[in-house]
Parts: C-alpha cells; sequence; structure tokens
C-alpha cells in the first residue's frame, strides 16, 4: 500500500476519526509524490500537516525536508545541513531558478559510487561530485523545491512536457478514484499520448466521466487520451506503483 493510499485508508475509518490527535506534532511523507487529496484529507481529520522530504540510498538517505512549522505543501522542503542542490539541463548546464530540471546533489551524505560498477558510478556522479538523481525538479526562488517527476517517467505529447504526477494528483482528486497511474504510448500523431490505469471505488464511473474530470482541470495536451480501469495497481514492496511495468507492457503491445 502506498502512503498516499495509507492516508485516505484511515482517514476514511470511523475508528480512527475518532481518535485523540492532540498529541500527533508532525507526520513525515517520503518515498513517492504526496498528492494534494491525500494531504487535505490527513490535515482535516487530524489536524496536522504533512511533512514531506525527499532523499535516496545513494544519498544515506536524505536530502531535503520540510521544516516544521514553515511546511509547504507541495514541496520536499529545503536542503538538509551540509547539503547543495541544482538542477541541470540534458546538456549538464545549470538552470536558473523556476526552471524544471534534474535534480542533483552534492554533500558529505553522497555515496562514493556503486561496489564494484565504474560505469553506472560515471553515470550518475559528475566528476565535480554532483549525484544526478534521476529526477526533474524545481527549486524556487526561497529555495523549497518541487519534484514534477522521475525524468525516465516525462511524456513528450507534441513536443510538450506532461508529468505523470500531475495527471495523477487530479485523478486521484476525484471522489471515486482510489489510486492512477499515467504513462505515455507510442502514437502517430503526437509522438506519445497520455494513457492512465485507474483503480474506482465506483463500478459504474466511466471513462468519458474520468476524461471529463480531467478536462476541467488540465491542459488540453495533458488530457488523458486512453484510460484503463484496474482492480489494483502494480506496486513495489514498499508501495510505490510501477509505471515501468506498466509502460512496458503497452509497449509491448505496440511491437
Amino acid at each position: 500500500m502506498g502512503l498516499n493510499t495509507l492516508f485516505v485508508a484511515l482517514c476514511g475509518q470511523e475508528s480512527f476519526r475518532a481518535l485523540n490527535f492532540s498529541k500527533l506534532k508532525l507526520t513525515i511523507s517520503g518515498g513517492m509524490a504526496l498528492t494534494k487529496d491525500a494531504a487535505d484529507q490527513w490535515q482535516k481529520v487530524t489536524g496536522c500537516e504533512i511533512a514531506e522530504g525527499f532523499g535516496m540510498t545513494e544519498t544515506s538517505p536524505v536530502v531535503s525536508f520540510n521544516p516544521p512549522g514553515h511546511i509547504k505543501l507541495g514541496t520536499i522542503g529545503m536542503p538538509v545541513a551540509g547539503t547543495a542542490c541544482k538542477v541541470i539541463d540534458d546538456e549538464g548546464n545549470e538552470l536558473p531558478l523556476g526552471e524544471p530540471g534534474e535534480l542533483c546533489v552534492k554533500g558529505p551524505q553522497v555515496m562514493k559510487g556503486y561496489w564494484q560498477r565504474p560505469e553506472a558510478t560515471a553515470e550518475t556522479i559528475t566528476e565535480d561530485g554532483w549525484l544526478k538523481t534521476g529526477d526533474m525538479a524545481v527549486i524556487s526562488d526561497d529555495g523549497y523545491m518541487k519534484i514534477v517527476d522521475r525524468k525516465k517517467d516525462m511524456i513528450i505529447v507534441s513536443g510538450f512536457n506532461v508529468y505523470p504526477n500531475e495527471v495523477e494528483d487530479v485523478l486521484v482528486s476525484h471522489p471515486d478514484i482510489v489510486e492512477a497511474a499515467a504513462i505515455g504510448i507510442p502514437d502517430p500523431k503526437s509522438s506519445e499520448a497520455v494513457k492512465v490505469f485507474v483503480v474506482s471505488k465506483n463500478e459504474n464511473l466511466t471513462a468519458a466521466e474520468v476524461k471529463d474530470w480531467c478536462r476541467e482541470r488540465l491542459t488540453a495536451y495533458k488530457i488523458p487520451r486512453h484510460i484503463e480501469f484496474r482492480d489494483e495497481l502494480p506496486k513495489t514492496n514498499v508501495g510505490k506503483i510501477l509505471r515501468r511495468e506498466l509502460r512496458d507492457a503497452e509497449l509491448a503491445k505496440h511491437k
């Protein structure tokens, strides 16, 4: 079960809502993008904001965190002590604040390299010690950072970037949708098209209704062209939805 699903499921339990949350001071989320819907429900039920952070195994494992009392929903907070972050383009050039690019990290917690894998190390760590995370992020003027998505998960529709996290966030805000995953599939007209996999608690929910929901909340090129309902979505042991597994299965169909 992913964290978003866990937060929402707990908030849906009458016995949980009846608990005394007066001593709950901090709720932490990490490992996957926190949806606005899950965060809003949690705060409404518990009165406690969720502080989202970011890290990787390669960073031992913390990079950034939302400081208690100064939480900005939708961000992964600011770099922890002794840590520097920047975003770069495909050529490795540092991008200005406010522009999305690949997040790079430098600090004492960054690994020296992968054990006996020099080629993988060279691909991940630059000569001057920056770890390329593979995550697309935006760093704002105030230092708070926002992950927009995994670089390899980005969907290109007619030359425009579509980030699955944004599409999924809109989908799970629908009252009948429990979970969702967005991927790009080959399309002869637009290079790629957005396809979404939806887990619904309402068996009568239709694809047309899902598209209408998205049409009211997303730019036209971000609206899913293909919708598939599932009873469940593939996940890792820690509850992350496996977009890659869904994408690989779809790509196999188009070969």
